[in-house]
C-alpha cells in the first residue's frame, strides 16, 4: 500500500482546511505542525489497533516496563522516520514551500524524563516495536516534568516546563481503562472463612487515568503502547477533597518528576507517585488478563513486569496484594508467580540512589503494602535461617532498623537482576550486591544499554548518515552492525575529508544556535569540546572547569601560546535541592563570563552553558562535537548512553575506565580513545583504606594549588561562597571523587588530543573507527537479549506479512 507524494499533500491540505479552514501560506509553524501530527497519527492508528488485536489472537507473552521516567524527546521526525514517510514529506513540503525542520520546531519534548534513565526507557521502547517485541511502557504522565532552566546571574533558576499547554496530539485518553488506587487510612486483618482478609479504615482513593501513546517500530508496521497516569478525584470521593489546596495535593501526584525530597512533605509525595503508577498498572495488567479467562496460576506464563530501577520496586508488594486480597491466592503461590513474573535492572552501586524508605512513611502511602513487604521480609529471613550466616541475613533484609531497602525487594521479589555494563554488573557481583549474588547467582546477568541508532544519526545527522550511504550502502539503516563495513575505509581519503566537511557544516550550524541563544560567539575552527550530561558530583564537570581555569591562567601568562582554540560546550540540570551542583554550574557560568569577556586571549578559548538540556538540545550539539567527555570517577557510572551518541556522530572520547566507556575502548581500540584517570582497583583501595589525602595534591602541585586558588582569590569574579564550597570541598573535605588525583592525567589526555587534532587525517580516521563501532551499541539488540534471556518472547508481525507498502512504509 504505502504513500505517494501527491496523496500526501491532498490529505495533507484537507485537514489544514477542516481543522483551521486555513490555506497553507496561511497557517502558523504550530497549526502546520498539529495538522502533520494529525496525517502521521492517523497513518499509524489502524495498525497500532492490529498489533494489539495480533497480540491476543496469537496468545503473546506481554511485557510491561515499569519506569518512574520516559524521555523520548519530540516525535515528529522519529515517528516519520520510522513510518518510511521521512524524505517522502520533507520533499512535499518543500513543494508547498514549507521547511520540515522548522515546523518540527514547534513540537515541545515530553517532559517526561531527567536523564540516561528516561532516554534508555524510551530507546528500549523505540527499538522493541522495531524489534517486533510485545513490550508495553508504564509511566506518569507528568504536568510539568522536572523544571524548565533558566540562568540569572549565573545561578540555575527552576520554572514550571509548561509542556502540555498545547495539549498533546500524540496521545489518546482511556478514560473507560481507568481504576482506582487506595492511598492512607489504616488496615486490619481479619479472618473470613477461615481466610485472612484485609479490612481498610478511612482510606482515600484517587482515580488512574491513562493516556496512551503509540510507540512506532521502523518500516515494520508495528506499533506498541506507552501508558502514562494521570491522577483525578472520583466523584465518589469529591467531599473528601473540600478545598483547592486538598485538591491541589491530588494535582501533584501527576504535576512534577521527582519533586524535591529534602523535607518530608516532598518523601511522602514522592513515594505516593511510586505507588499510583506501580497500583495503576498492575491493577490494569490483571484487569486485562482475566478478560480472557486464564487462570491466575498461569499468569506469570503469560505477563512480565520489568522494574526500571528502584522507584517501581513496590511491584513486588502490589503483585501480591492483588493476588492475595482480590484473587485469594495463597501465600505461596502467589509469592511464586510474583517471582517468575518480575525482573529487575540496577542502574547504580551509589548508595544514595539505591532508594530508602522509613517504614513509617511506607504505612502513611499504603499500609496493606507495608504489611506485605514485612512479610515477605520475615518469611525471607526464616528460610534463610538453616542455610546463611546472620550477618547474610542480616544484611539482604528488606526492612532493617525500620528502613524499607527497596533494591532488596526487587532483588528477592524478581527472577532476574541485571546490571548495564560489564563493569557495573561485575561490581554488582563482586561488591555491591555481593550477598545477593551468593545466594542467587542464576538471577544476576548483564545488559549494556544501548541508543537508537535511528535517531542520533538518522535525524540527528543527516549529514554524516548521507555519507556514510555513499560509502557502504544503506543496510546499516536496519542492520546497525553493518557500519562496521566502514573500517574497510580507513584508508579512504575521500570519505574522511567528507567525514571532516560534514562535521564542520555541524558546528557551524551550532556556531550559529549559540550566537542566536546566548550571544556568544564561537569559530567552527576551534576544537568543540562538550560536556552534556546530568549535574553531578561523580560525573565531574568540576574537573573539567578546572581544566579550563588551567588553560585560561596559561593563556593570560603568554598570551601568544601556541594552543589549538576550544570551545567548551556545557549542557546540565541540577536537581533543585543538590545546592553543591548548582554552586558548579554558578562557578562554569562565572568562568564562561571571565573568558568570553577577556580580549586579551583572543578567542583562543570560549565557554558556553546551553540552558534547559534536553532531547533536542542534545541533537543540536552531539553532532557538532569533536571531543566527548566521559570522566565520571572509576565505578560510578553505571553505563552511561551518551558516550555511544558521540562516537557514532564522529566524536573523540576523553575517558575514565568506567561503565561502558570499557566496551566502548575494546571496540574501539586504545589508539582511538583518550584514557586516564584512576582505574577500579585502585578506586576501590583508596576507599577501603582512607590513604587519599587530596590536601597532598594540593601543597606538592603548584599548578593545581594556583588553579585551586583562583576560586578563593578573587581571580575568578562573583563566585565568593560557591567557590569557598568548591574549594573546601576539594582541599579540606578530601575530594569525594577524587578530582585532584586524577587532575594531571586528564591534562596528559588532553594534551593527546591537542595534538591529534592538528593532524586533520589522523583524526578524521580515529572518528571514523569511533563510528564504524557505534553500531555493537544499537539499542535494538540490548532489548532483543532482555527479550530472549529474561522475558522469553518472540517477535510478532501484526499484518503477518501483508498490505505492507514498498519498504516498509506505513499506509495513509
Amino acid at each position: 500500500m504505502g504513500i505517494t507524494k501527491e496523496q500526501f499533500i491532498k490529505e495533507f491540505k484537507r485537514r489544514l482546511t477542516d481543522e483551521y479552514a486555513l490555506d497553507v501560506k496561511d497557517a502558523t509553524p504550530e497549526e502546520l505542525y498539529q495538522t502533520l501530527a494529525a496525517v502521521v497519527k492517523s497513518g499509524y492508528s489502524d495498525i497500532w489497533r492490529k498489533t494489539w488485536k495480533n497480540y491476543i489472537k496469537e496468545d503473546q507473552k506481554q511485557v510491561y516496563y515499569f519506569s518512574i521516567e520516559f524521555l523520548p524527546g519530540r516525535l515528529l521526525k522519529s515517528n516519520l522516520l520510522n513510518m518510511g514517510w521521512y524524505e517522502l514529506v520533507d520533499s512535499a513540503f518543500k513543494e508547498m514551500g514549507l521547511s520540515l525542520d522548522e515546523i518540527a520546531e514547534a513540537e515541545r519534548d515530553m517532559a517526561l524524563g531527567n536523564g540516561g534513565l528516561g532516554r534508555l526507557a524510551s530507546a528500549f521502547m523505540d527499538s522493541s516495536a522495531s524489534d517486533g517485541l510485545p513490550v508495553n511502557g508504564n509511566g506518569i504522565r507528568y504536568k510539568y516534568g522536572l523544571f524548565k532552566q533558566k540562568f540569572v546571574d549565573g545561578y540555575q533558576v527552576e520554572l514550571p516546563n509548561e509542556w502540555l499547554n498545547q495539549g498533546n496530539v500524540w496521545e489518546v485518553a482511556r478514560e473507560s481503562k481507568a481504576v482506582d488506587v487506595k492511598f492512607g487510612g489504616q488496615v486490619y486483618l481479619e479472618e473470613v472463612d477461615g481466610v485472612l482478609q484485609p479490612v481498610y479504615k478511612n482510606p482515600y482513593i484517587i482515580r488512574a487515568v491513562p493516556y496512551d501513546t503509540g510507540i512506532v517500530g521502523y518500516k515494520n508496521n508495528h506499533v506498541n503502547t506507552m501508558r502514562l497516569w494521570d491522577a483525578q478525584i472520583p466523584a465518589s470521593e469529591e467531599v473528601k477533597f473540600p478545598t483547592i489546596e486538598s485538591r491541589r495535593k491530588v494535582e501533584d501526584l501527576t504535576s512534577v518528576l521527582y519533586p524535591d525530597d529534602s523535607n518530608e512533605e516532598g518523601r511522602l509525595l514522592r513515594l505516593r507517585q511510586e505507588y499510583f503508577f506501580v497500583s495503576a498498572g498492575l491493577q490494569s495488567i490483571v484487569r486485562h488478563y482475566k478478560k480472557y479467562g486464564k487462570p491466575m496460576s498461569e499468569i506469570s506464563d503469560h505477563i512480565s513486569v520489568h522494574i526500571n530501577d528502584t522507584h517501581p520496586a513496590m511491584c513486588v508488594a502490589e503483585f501480591m496484594r492483588i493476588l492475595l486480597d482480590d484473587e485469594k491466592m495463597g501465600w505461596d503461590e502467589a509469592f511464586d508467580q510474583t517471582v517468575k513474573t518480575m525482573s529487575y535492572t540496577n542502574h547504580t552501586i551509589m548508595s544514595e540512589a539505591l532508594e530508602k524508605w522509613p517504614v513509617s512513611l511506607i504505612e502513611r502511602v499504603q499500609p496493606r503494602i507495608m504489611q506485605i513487604i514485612a512479610e515477605i521480609d520475615r518469611r525471607y529471613a526464616l528460610e534463610l535461617a538453616e542455610r546463611a550466616e546472620t550477618d547474610l541475613i542480616s544484611g539482604t533484609r528488606i526492612v532493617n532498623n525500620g528502613i524499607v531497602h527497596m533494591a532488596h525487594l526487587a532483588i528477592i521479589g524478581s527472577h532476574s537482576t541485571n546490571g548495564v555494563a560489564k563493569l557495573h554488573t561485575d561490581l554488582l557481583e563482586q561488591d555491591v550486591l555481593k550477598d545477593f549474588y551468593h545466594l542467587y547467582p542464576e538471577r544476576f546477568n548483564n545488559k549494556t544499554n544501548g541508543i537508537t541508532i535511528r535517531r542520533w544519526l538518522q535525524i540527528a545527522d543527516p549529514r554524516l548518515a548521507k555519507i556514510i550511504d555513499k560509502a557502504i550502502g544503506t543496510k546499516w539503516r536496519s542492520n546497525p552492525k553493518e557500519l562496521h563495513n566502514l573500517a574497510t575505509h580507513l584508508n579512504d581519503r575521500r570519505l574522511l575529508a567528507d567525514i571532516g566537511k560534514a562535521k564542520h557544516q555541524n558546528k557551524v550550524d551550532l556556531a550559529k544556535y549559540i550566537k542566536q541563544t546566548t550571544g556568544i560567539v564561537v569559530s567552527p575552527d576551534a576544537i568543540f569540546d562538550v560536556q552534556v550530561k546530568r549535574l553531578h558530583a561523580y560525573k565531574r564537570q568540576l574537573l573539567n572547569l578546572l581544566k579550563i581555569v588551567k588553560y585560561y591562567l596559561d593563556l593570560k601568562d603568554d598570551p601568544k601560546k601556541d594552543v589549538v582554540p576550544r570551545v567548551f560546550i556545557f549542557g546540565a540540570k541540577a536537581a533543585p535541592s543538590y545546592h553543591y551542583a548548582k554552586s558548579i554550574i554558578k562557578c562554569i557560568n562565572e568562568v564562561g563570563n571571565l573568558i568570553n569577556n577577556d580580549k586579551t586571549i583572543k578567542d583562543k578559548l570560549k565557554v558556553v552553558f546551553l540552558e534547559d538540556y534536553g532531547v533536542s538540545l542534545a541533537e543540536r550539539i552531539i553532532p557538532a562535537a569533536d571531543v566527548s567527555e566521559q570522566i565520571s570517577t572509576a565505578t560510578k557510572e553505571a553505563s552511561g548512553t551518551s558516550n555511544m551518541k558521540f562516537m557514532l556522530d564522529g566524536a573523540l572520547t576523553v575517558a575514565t575506565l568506567d561503565g561502558a566507556n570499557i566496551e566502548i575502548k575494546d571496540y574501539v581500540g586504545e589508539d582511538n580513545i583518550f584514557i586516564f584517570g584512576l582505574k577500579k582497583e585502585e578506586v576501590l583501595q583508596y576507599e577501603a583504606d582512607h590513604s587519599y589525602q587530596s590536601s597532598d595534591y594540593y601543597a606538592n602541585d603548584p599548578i593545581l594549588h594556583r588553579v585551586l586558588d583562583a576560586f578563593v582569590d578573587g581571580t575568578i569574579p562573583s563566585i565568593g561562597a560557591e567557590g569557598a564550597e568548591i574549594f573546601n570541598s576539594l582541599v579540606h573535605a578530601n575530594d569525594e571523587y577524587f578530582v585532584l588525583r586524577d587532575f594531571e592525567d586528564y591534562l596528559r589526555a588532553q594534551g593527546e588530543v591537542e595534538k591529534t587534532y592538528r593532524n586533520p587525517s589522523l583524526w578524521n580516521k580515529k572518528c571514523l573507527v569511533n563510528i564504524a563501532n557505534a553500531g555493537y551499541f544499537s539499542s535494538d539488540y540490548t532489548i532483543q537479549k532482555y527479550a530472549d534471556e529474561i522475558w522469553h518472547v518472540a517477535p510478532s508481525d501484526p499484518l503477518d506479512g501483508k498490505d505492507r507498502g514498498a519498504n516498509g512504509q506505513y499506509p495513509l
